[in-house]
């Protein structure tokens, strides 16, 4: 079998230019839906032994430039999780309340609780990300000794690599497993479905004059996606690079990594019963029935 969670997975030698962004051998999109739609229901049986068990909690994160299908992927990934024990967090710019905390503290309070999932749809990484390619951004944190965001500190990024790696570290030390996905689109597939937002009424409200602005800013956003991925793809919380060219072909590969790196686990499993309870299960279920 095919372990995709190798195949896919960034080191600390990650360059954007040798991972592709359609998969070979080509999966047809039929193909597609048919074995996603196979792993939904695994993922969704292990999300039930997971809640029972009750001693580990996932966090997946999600990140990708504009277009790249991260809202469509969260849907058709988790629709048949119980709602219950799965929580998107859809990570915007921060507001004024957080920004008077430090830049992981909104990341803190969305955390998983054991048994259950949690998906961050743009993560932490948007601090080492897009505060990069705009570093004015960083003024609104009000950060002690920084006085120019123009003339950073020579080190200041590598410190938020490893801030960000201890936070990490310290989840996994603590019962999160953490699988970060860097959806991979080529600069030609997100024209096209810019192109298609404009073209099509329905999807015009999707359209941001300032997804041109940042487009312009392509090769920018991948130089500092090879960095924070280089930097913070670690075997206790890896990145996996998903070509995601084609959307169905990327939810099943994001799907199919997640049942994998869970299926590892071999302690996950419902608990046992109390001997105690065990050995009188036919009592109750007598009682039950003589009612």
């Amino acid at each position: 079998m095919s372990l995709y969670y190798n195949k896919f997975q960034a080191g600390s030698d990650f360059l954007v230019s040798e991972f592709p962004t359609k998969i070979e051998p080509k999966i047809k999109k039929k193909e597609a839906k048919s074995r996603l739609k196979k792993i939904r229901k695994e993922l969704a049986h292990l999300q039930d032994v997971m809640y029972a068990h009750d001693k580990y909690s996932v966090l997946i994160c999600i990140q990708g430039m504009d277009t790249s299908g991260k809202d469509s992927l969260i849907r058709r990934v988790f629709e048949k999780f119980n709602a219950r024990g799965v929580v998107v967090h859809s990570f915007k710019v921060p507001t004024s309340k957080e920004y008077q905390h430090d830049y992981l503290w909104r990341h803190y309070i969305a955390l998983p609780a054991r048994g259950k999932f949690s998906v961050f749809n743009r993560t932490h990484y948007e601090n080492v990300l897009v505060s990069r390619v705009h570093p004015h951004n960083l003024e609104e944190e009000h950060l002690p000794d920084i006085a120019d965001t123009d003339n950073l500190p020579n080190d200041f990024w590598e410190k938020r690599f490893e801030q960000i790696n201890n936070f990490e570290q310290h989840l996994v030390q603590n019962g999160t497993i953490i699988l970060k996905y860097f959806l991979h689109i080529s600069k030609d597939e997100q024209k096209s479905r810019i192109l298609r937002r404009l073209n099509n009424e329905d999807k015009n409200w999707k359209f941001s004059p300032s997804d041109l602005s940042e487009r312009k800013k392509w090769d920018e956003y991948m130089h500092y996606y090879e960095e924070a991925i280089r930097n913070t793809s670690k075997t206790s919380a890896p990145w996996y690079i998903v070509p995601a060219d084609s959307k169905w072909v990327a939810r099943y590969v994001v799907a199919k990594i997640l049942l994998e790196v869970l299926a590892k686990r071999k302690d996950i499993k419902y608990p046992e019963l109390p001997e105690k309870i065990a050995d009188n299960i036919k009592s109750y279920k007598k009682e039950l029935e003589n009612e």
